[in-house]
């Protein structure tokens, strides 16, 4: 009978376990160390757009043809319009290679705002 009693009190303690891990990850926000790792990635890697689209842009505008080249990009379907920054070398911070999410974002944000270089005579 003692380990009848035994035997359910364990049973019980391992089902509150798995009920417990199951409501701490699906509604009370609990995380693993890899997906709070992936969220804290994805969340640097906005960070670093949001920084340099500004940098994207003030290079674009730097540019003697400014005017013309937004006309070029206005031209383009949007999903040639991050590769069209790209090309150009205006998203290419610090290395070879051009970042295509600060290349996206620097597009939208040259054809959402004016450009200095649109408004200047």
């Amino acid at each position: 009978m003692k380990i009848d009693m035994i035997k359910a009190a364990l049973v019980g303690a391992i089902a509150g376990a798995v009920a417990l891990a199951l409501v701490g990850f699906s509604w009370g926000g609990w995380k693993t160390a890899a997906s709070a790792r992936d969220l804290a990635e994805a969340g640097s890697e906005k960070a670093v757009v949001v920084a340099l689209t500004p940098f994207c842009v003030e290079k674009f505008n730097a540019q003697s043809d400014a005017v013309a080249k937004l006309g070029e990009l206005k031209k383009l379907a949007s999903y040639d319009q991050g590769s069209f920054v790209e090309n150009a070398g205006w998203a290419t911070f610090g290395s070879d290679k051009p970042s295509s999410d600060v290349a996206r974002a620097c597009a939208d944000a040259l054809l959402s705002g004016p450009a200095k270089a649109a408004t200047s005579p």
